[in-house]
């Protein structure tokens, strides 16, 4: 399969290597005269878990190939979007008179909904999922990541399409699981409230992986998760089909807390991807949009609010 990760971040990376490992074509589109900037080849430090729960150091230069245009009778199959949720609308506004034939997988953070947030693409090439991995690009230029070895996939009611039972077998032969619901929007909402939660914390702290040493903090960041839970019911969101997902945020705090602290700081995936993440401003978002969508479902949230010193728009230089 000739496959297109649109831009060159941590997900589009880390899972572009992994799928021309299972034996695919990968390209990268990036903007004109990026690919001088960037050079042919990628450094990777990776740690793969597809196979091994700790997870296996990948080290190297692996060299890529860059696209700088696309053309509406192109001869890609799948188009990878993973980039900052703020840029999605721009990315979508790119594409859309140039998708062709290729199916387009959204593997993207979204607070929006998502049938409008993709309303401009054909909605019959459109599939959803949700990468299991995470870290960020050092000064050095080196990636380092994790690959974790679930996926998660969905739709937004109904079974998968023929063009989405197609992407989730490229993953599955590539080595990945794969994590389904028929309530993808709900999935979404939920995550990106979460993301809010955690970041209540690592913020003011400076880093998520100062957040990954306190336990303190993780607790206070399990309570600004669970204070964001109605704002998900406000949007319509059944919590009940989510409620696998929810348990750490619903167990008591005294047994969440030390848990998801010892798997921050102590479980070499996550703990990588905490300590290599490298985009503040992307957090900072995150929790500007949930307060935003907060103020305007009425819904209250009074330690995402207390947090909003850290994330204020103003802050940014």
């Amino acid at each position: 399969m000739k496959i297109l990760m649109f831009g060159r971040g941590v997900i589009a990376v880390a899972y572009g290597w992994a799928l021309e490992q299972a034996g695919h074509e990968v390209e990268f589109y990036v903007r004109p005269g990026r690919p001088v900037q960037y050079g042919a080849a990628i450094d990777l430090e990776l740690l793969d878990a597809r196979r091994r729960l700790r997870g296996r150091p990948v080290t190297g230069t692996w060299p890529v190939r860059y696209r700088e245009s696309l053309e509406p009778d192109h001869d890609v199959d799948l188009i990878v979007v993973s980039v900052q949720h703020y840029s999605f609308p721009e990315v979508v506004s790119f594409l859309a008179p140039r998708v062709g034939r290729a199916t387009v997988l959204v593997f993207n953070n979204l607070l929006v909904e998502p049938s409008v947030a993709v309303q401009a693409l054909p909605a019959d090439q459109v599939v959803w999922g949700f990468p299991g991995a995470g870290g960020g690009f050092g000064e050095d230029g080196v990636l380092r990541a994790a690959l974790l070895p679930v996926v998660f996939f969905g739709t937004l009611g109904g079974p998968p399409s023929e063009r989405g039972r197609a992407v989730r077998a490229v993953f599955r032969k590539a080595g990945f699981r794969i994590s389904e619901t028929t309530d993808f929007r709900g999935w979404l909402t939920i995550h990106f409230l979460q993301n809010a939660g955690l970041h209540t914390q690592s913020l003011r702290l400076g880093s998520l992986a100062a957040l990954a040493r306190s336990r303190r903090d993780v607790r206070e960041a399990i309570l600004a998760t669970r204070e964001l839970l109605p704002l998900a019911e406000a949007r319509g969101v059944d919590l009940q089909r989510h409620r696998v997902d929810l348990l750490p945020y619903r167990a008591p705090v005294g047994l969440a807390a030390p848990v998801l602290t010892w798997l921050f700081g102590h479980f070499p995936p996550m703990r990588l991807v905490m300590e290599a993440h490298a985009n503040p401003e992307e957090l900072r978002a995150v929790c500007r949009d949930t307060l935003a969508e907060a103020h305007r479902l009425g819904v209250p949230v009074p330690r995402l609010e207390a947090a909003e010193p850290w994330f204020a728009a103003e802050r940014l230089s």
